[in-house]
């Protein structure tokens, strides 16, 4: 008898099975959330959109109109810059390699309305040189410089940066100039059949993106932009370069609260004062980004005092919390395992991740995105996501507003028990 009600069992199973793979199964699609403000109303910014993430995981602690489209000005730099480290790691440029400026190059690069160190006509210059102006002085001839070396002219670097952001996943960038002077101000090397004013434009989710990309590919970045003053030499001419940051040490909005170390200003009349700022706090490196705040002159400090503000948001609000590799979340330690030799394998990080948690009081959980997986399992293999909460508040992050992913490893080894066995398990239970 208790033979007979296996079976039937097993053959009801295994018609439900059948009917629903037949048929299909219908799911909800899950309710996005909106990725484009997140604790928005926990401080008040002065500017038109914001965003502060983690620089490794991409774990969003705050937006403000974080998805809406405006001009960057001289953020599109880091952009040049990181095409630039990408050309030198692919030994396609050399730090001591020696470039000419072209006419059109030296035109802007002697505009004094622009920033800039005045670039000469047969003058020679190293690609490290022009690194440095760009990113220290944000020298509009010498960013077109290192987009005219790496590309051959503008138009063909503008489609280079234009076909890295796609990859990066922005889609609603737009692109024209290697610097981020509107298209009219670059002269004769303006982007073919395009409005002389239009300008570079992205989001403020999208240049923490680009900011996330260059810090994680290039960290060696930092070794510069954390720079506050350097001299620009050229043939017996010295040019005295400033960084615009001016929340680096030795400048007018040093604050040891906040040691800034990166990355870029950008300034235009359309796009107002805009920064992109970068902080190592309690171990972890936080990117803030603000976009049109008030720029009453050249002095008007407002984008720092507005980054200073999101920064101790962030500082007040959040701790971070390092988890090293293979590292067990509570509560979801193993995965169910089907037709595996183990009934579960267990589980952990795949690799060391931070998540900023709110200082909230309530506890930081983790959940798994699945129940069960299918034997085989190999040791180190992702098996699925983690996501976290804070009580009821979902930890986002820019690639999921829904949620951070973080993924799950199979800490060791799970084979696949033969037919005969799971057709035995099937009838009779058991392992």
């Amino acid at each position: 008898m208790f033979f007979s009600k296996k079976i039937k069992r097993a053959v009801i199973s295994l018609v439900a099975l059948i009917s629903l793979v037949s048929c299909g199964a219908t799911f909800s699609a899950p309710v996005k959330a909106d990725g484009a403000n997140y604790q928005t109303d926990q401080v008040k910014l002065n500017v038109k959109s914001a965003i502060a993430i983690d620089s490794n995981s991409g774990q969003v602690l705050y937006a403000k109109n974080a998805d809406k489209t405006l001009p960057i000005a001289s953020m599109t730099k880091l952009m040049t810059v990181y095409l630039t480290l990408n050309a030198i790691k692919n030994q396609k440029l050399a730090w001591d390699q020696k470039v000419k400026p072209t006419a059109s190059i030296v035109k802007v690069a002697n505009n004094a309305e622009y920033s800039n160190v005045p670039l000469k006509m047969g003058h020679s210059y190293t690609i490290k040189q022009l690194y440095q102006a760009t990113l220290i002085e944000s020298a509009n001839g010498a960013a077109m410089l290192l987009g005219q070396t790496i590309a051959g002219s503008q138009k063909a670097f503008i489609d280079q940066m234009r076909s890295q952001v796609k990859k990066w996943g922005i889609k609603d960038a737009k692109i024209y100039t290697a610097c981020g002077l509107p298209n009219g101000n670059v002269g004769k090397d303006a982007y073919p059949g395009v409005n002389k004013n239009a300008e570079n434009s992205m989001s403020a989710k999208d240049m923490a993106i680009v900011g996330q990309n260059l810090i994680q590919d290039f960290p060696e970045v930092l070794d510069t932009t954390k720079l506050a003053h350097l001299d620009f030499k050229d043939q017996g001419h010295t040019t005295k370069m400033a960084n615009f940051n001016w929340m680096l040490k030795g400048l007018s909005q040093y604050d040891q609260t906040y040691p800034v170390d990166g990355l870029k200003t950008g300034t235009t009349d359309a796009a107002g004062a805009c920064f992109i700022g970068t902080v190592n706090h309690a171990g972890a490196r936080l990117i803030t980004v603000v976009m049109g705040a008030r720029h009453k002159d050249g002095t008007d400090p407002a984008r720092f005092m507005q980054t200073k503000k999101l920064m101790n948001y962030v500082f007040t609000k959040y701790r971070p919390v390092t988890f090293n590799a293979g590292s067990q979340m509570a509560g979801v330690k193993n995965i169910k395992v089907t037709d595996g030799d183990n009934a579960t394998t267990n589980l952990g990080l795949k690799e060391k991740t931070t998540i900023w948690d709110p200082a909230d009081g309530k506890t930081l959980v983790a959940k798994l995105n699945k129940q069960t997986i299918e034997a085989p399992i190999t040791k180190g293999q992702v098996v699925g996501n983690y996501q976290f909460k804070s009580g009821n508040e979902k930890i986002v992050s820019l690639s999921n507003p829904n949620g951070m992913n973080v993924k799950a490893k199979a800490l060791a080894a799970n084979g696949k028990v033969n037919f005969f066995v799971r057709i035995w398990r099937m009838l009779f239970g058991g392992r």
